[in-house]
């Protein structure tokens, strides 16, 4: 009967502990979340990705809210980087926010709007870094030399822009 008593406050106590634990891992996983851009050290540059470590590009022709990659074909391959009006943008100096043809907010690094390329799968990757088409798509490079890897084949498609 005595055992039984101790055993609520002491269950009570765990439970409280628990919740306590699992709310401060919530909320540092929050915080890492709310870093919108980071940077990574790729072969001595260190370029900017997403919060998945995905490279970030930009399109060397692209830059204060003239946009080139508007098309569904373009679309396909290379992802806008997008958020909304109340986002905090975090993770780097320069960064902003331009309109894009349709009304969506697209992050920008220094005038440049960011994207994704569809082909790279793993943190880090570089396979965009040179593709050709308008203009010339390059992972955007914060400290060092320009990245460069061997650049994809040319599509056997065009944009129509």
């Amino acid at each position: 009967m005595r055992n039984a008593k101790l055993i609520v406050p002491v269950l009570v106590v765990l439970v409280g502990a628990a919740l306590i634990g699992a709310l401060a891992a919530r909320s540092g996983d929050t915080s890492n979340r709310s870093t919108l851009v980071k940077t990574m050290k790729v072969g001595g540059k260190t370029i900017l990705v997403n919060r998945r470590g995905m490279t970030l590009y930009h399109l060397s022709v692209e830059r204060k809210g003239h946009f080139i990659c508007t098309d569904q074909t373009c679309l396909s391959l290379w992802k806008p980087l997008v958020v909304s009006r109340t986002a905090k943008l975090t993770g780097a100096k320069s960064l902003g926010r331009v309109k894009r043809p349709g009304g969506r907010l697209q992050v920008t690094y220094k005038g440049g709007p960011l994207y994704t390329f569809v082909q790279d799968h793993k943190r880090g990757d570089l396979n965009g870094d040179g593709f050709k088409d308008v203009g010339v798509w390059h992972p955007v490079v914060v400290a060092g030399k320009a990245a460069s890897t061997t650049p994809p084949p040319p599509p056997s498609y065009g944009y129509s822009y």
